[in-house]
Order: C-alpha cells, then sequence, then structure tokens
C-alpha cells in the first residue's frame, strides 16, 4: 500500500461541497468538465486525502463513455454505458458535483427504473490503445450485434435466440403485442448454421495514443 506524503493525511470520507452527500473510496461520482457543455466525468474514487492547508485531493480512476473511446460509440452501445479505464489522475475534491451508481451489466438490466444518476459497465478499457476486456462478447439476432439494454428484443421459442422488431421486419409496437414468436429459421425449419456468435470490440492493431490528462 502506497504511503502518505509527509504533511498529507488520509481521510475516510468527504462531503460534497453544498449537500449532505458524503463521498468514501469506492464510491462512483459525478466530476464537473472543463467545458460545462459536456456531461460531467464519471470517476470511481480510489483515495482521498488532504495536505497540511485542508485542501482535499482524490485519487480516482475514470470511467470513459463510449464516444470518448477511441472506436467511439457502436451501435450496441447503451445511453448509460460507461468503460471501467486503466487511467487514473488525481483531481480536487472540489470538482465533485454528486454521486452515482455504476451498475454490472446484469444489474442494471434487472432495473425497474433507470435514474439519472444510473450507468453500467460490461468491458474494462485499456485508454492507450483502445483495447476491451472482454475483447469478445456473443451476439444475437440475425444483424449478429451485442446486446444494448436500451433496446427491445423478442425470444424465439424455437432457438431461443433474441431478435430486433425491425430486424424482424415488425414494429416495436406489434412485437409488445405478441404472445408466441418464431423467428425466420425456425419458422422454415432452416437448420443452416449460424455464423461465429462473437464480436470482436478490440481495434484490430493496438494504437499507441497516450490518454489525455482531464484538465479542470
Amino acid at each position: 500500500m502506497a504511503k502518505t506524503k509527509p504533511g498529507k493525511k488520509d481521510l475516510d470520507s468527504y462531503t460534497i461541497k453544498g449537500t449532505n452527500k458524503i463521498v468514501r473510496p469506492g464510491d462512483c461520482v459525478l466530476m464537473r468538465p472543463s467545458d460545462s457543455d459536456k456531461p460531467p466525468y464519471v470517476a470511481r474514487v480510489e483515495k482521498i486525502e488532504a495536505d497540511n492547508r485542508n485542501n482535499v485531493k482524490v485519487r480516482v480512476r475514470w470511467y470513459y463513455r463510449p464516444e470518448e473511446s477511441i472506436g467511439g460509440r457502436r451501435q450496441f452501445h447503451g445511453a448509460k454505458e460507461l468503460f471501467l479505464s486503466d487511467h487514473y489522475d488525481v483531481q480536487s475534491a472540489h470538482t465533485i458535483e454528486g454521486k452515482c451508481t455504476v451498475h454490472s451489466f446484469k444489474n442494471y438490466t434487472k432495473l425497474e427504473n433507470v435514474g439519472a444518476e444510473d450507468y453500467f459497465c460490461r468491458f474494462e478499457y485499456k485508454a492507450a490503445t483502445g483495447g476491451f476486456t472482454p475483447d469478445r462478447v456473443a451476439v444475437y439476432c440475425k444483424c449478429e450485434m451485442p446486446y444494448n439494454p436500451d433496446d427491445l428484443m423478442v425470444q424465439c421459442e424455437g432457438c431461443k435466440d433474441w431478435f430486433h422488431p425491425s430486424c424482424m421486419g415488425m414494429t416495436i409496437e406489434q412485437a409488445k403485442k405478441l404472445d408466441h414468436f418464431l423467428c425466420s429459421d425456425c419458422s422454415s425449419d432452416d437448420d443452416a448454421k449460424r455464423s461465429l456468435n462473437t464480436f470482436p470490440l478490440s481495434p484490430p492493431v493496438e494504437l499507441k495514443v497516450e490518454p489525455k490528462r482531464r484538465k479542470r
């Protein structure tokens, strides 16, 4: 464990300025960006410390939004999806705007109501190379895309695969009224083998790019 530098002390918690919300190591927080037009940054607090002037700093591990990654946002990325990066930083605690919850993918899909402070994470992200862990995920539907929890899907009673209504020539309203559903393969007894059921996420060649420091 890293030792605290002379003149600094570790803190168990920090109260967000102007609120009664308490932040502790391990909590996820929303941090004010330098550009007010951008959404807040999301980070996981690793450590809280104060210097001899009582200036409080937080060591954080950044979450990246899909559009902040090298590959950019893709069709299967959810609106509230984040990637846990290997990009660490030290920031003033005064830039913390609020707390949030970053759910596992499984727990997020079970939420009855998704609030403004709810996010989910299913990948870890290497900021310098654009690589993901895991780098392959299961795909669904005849479009062979990973699951996006924001999109309605219907399950085939034959093969048990999941399908987007639009890929099956249906509207969302029609799909919601279905009592039973068979995909085109099962309804026509087509036993043709499906293509590979994984989808590559990482760039084919790892790019050497230094992660940009997030300035305040």
